[in-house]
């Protein structure tokens, strides 16, 4: 926690004109992916972890068949009753949130809202899954209901494909949902399994907006998901997880992603021994598949990944769907300054 948040949780009393101090505030983190990109929707194993980037739901109950929702951030006041939505689009989450909630036992609640984020959107920082698992965990505890965090996570996931249309994974919400301070999450997308793995004290994580924003329902993820889909289904799968790398040599798609499963465990695995070279040469084969398999790089994003390598990082590349947004690089904690 930061020295802003009696700040930020004062400008959220102030948002629903309530009394500082009386409101319940939920916070879902945002998350940055080690390693294990583009293979959660083929029923891989990813390696996330939660990072300091919130965002923080408030409420009151209301007493009428009418929810509000207002963010200290984007303008507009989002109006949602039986008759109709009106308001900003994000809206469209506070609508589907509600949907959710009541699916994990909560009553149908009506609630004035008010929502902040320090996760900055189009960033690949799961701004759109932090706010999915606020808005759904506030629904519920305005309830009286406590969900199991997988479970809300699937049910943000779909308050998610519900606003947007774009059919996304589940690393994102379950990363918020689990995540676990001074921990990675080794998680498998098939069995939900997940497990802490530590970072090494001697090891920084840096995060570097490339400056290009990016919006997955305007990029081409779901034609690659389509492509993925499909080449498990040429392949007889079930999900190219269950791929072979020989199987997918001629494929550059399903490629990507055998390769890349196999790089999260060995990306563990270095974590375990503390093994920087080795966890700086996985980021790097990592970007370059993503860049040149998977295609969901930039130049300007390579460019950013070359600059921090020269300037000291172990390793770097793009982190989440691509097509813009974040790097993540790692490096010694007194050096990420001025590799900064």
């Amino acid at each position: 926690m930061t020295d802003a948040y009696p700040d930020r949780l004062g400008r959220l009393a102030a948002a629903l004109d309530a009394p500082a101090g009386s409101l319940t505030v939920v916070r879902a983190p945002g998350r940055v992916n080690l390693i294990g990109e583009h293979v959660d929707y083929n029923a891989g194993v990813v390696l996330p972890m939660a990072i300091d980037r919130d965002t923080l739901v408030a409420w009151r109950v209301r007493t009428d068949r009418t929810s509000t929702a207002r963010s200290l951030e984007v303008p507009g006041l989002v109006t949602y009753a039986p008759d109709g939505r009106t308001g900003p689009i994000w809206g469209a989450f506070v609508e589907a949130a509600v949907d959710a909630a009541e699916s994990l036992g909560a009553p149908r609640t009506h609630l004035d809202l008010a929502v902040t984020s320090t996760v900055p959107a189009g960033g690949g920082l799961s701004s759109s899954a932090a706010l999915g698992v606020g808005l759904v965990l506030a629904h519920c505890m305005a309830g009286g209901v406590d969900p199991d965090p997988r479970a809300l996570a699937l049910a943000a996931r779909e308050v998610e494909v519900a606003a947007t249309g774009v059919p996304c994974g589940t690393m994102d919400q379950l990363a918020c949902a689990l995540g676990v301070a001074d921990h990675a999450l080794r998680l498998d997308c098939r069995t939900l399994d997940a497990t802490a793995i530590p970072l090494p004290r001697d090891l920084a994580v840096l995060v570097v907006h490339s400056g290009i924003e990016r919006t997955l329902a305007g990029s081409e993820y779901a034609e690659r998901r389509a492509a993925c889909e499909a080449a498990a289904a040429r392949l007889g799968l079930d999900a190219l997880r269950d791929a072979r790398i020989e199987q997918v040599a001629d494929d550059p798609f399903a490629r990507h992603v055998v390769s890349e499963i196999g790089r999260v465990d060995a990306f563990v695995a270095a974590l375990e021994r503390d093994d920087h070279p080795a966890l700086g040469h996985i980021l790097d084969e990592g970007h370059a598949s993503l860049r040149d398999d998977f295609r969901v790089s930039l130049p300007e994003v390579d460019r950013l990944v070359d600059a921090l390598r020269t300037e000291g990082a172990f390793g770097a590349r793009i982190t989440g769907a691509g097509f813009g947004g974040c790097v993540v690089a790692l490096a010694e904690p007194d050096r990420v300054e001025s590799i900064a």
